[in-house]
């Protein structure tokens, strides 16, 4: 399973951030740096899909 941003849709609104910080990174700015996706460790999917729900604008995404 991997977790991936839409670098346009992003505005920093940083709710997946506050549900895990290091599988939902931020820059400086507060805008998200998955970029194309990262693989989400074995035992965090649960995490992930929180992550990717609390998006408000929908820009995460689960592959």
């Amino acid at each position: 399973m991997k977790v991936r941003v839409e670098n346009e849709r992003c505005e920093a609104h940083g709710q997946c951030n506050m549900v895990d910080e290091d599988l939902f990174p931020l820059d400086d700015d507060g805008y998200s740096t998955l970029g194309a996706g990262v693989d989400v460790p074995p035992g965090q999917e649960q995490i992930a899909r929180l992550g990717v729900d609390s998006c408000p604008l929908q820009a995460l995404h689960l592959e």
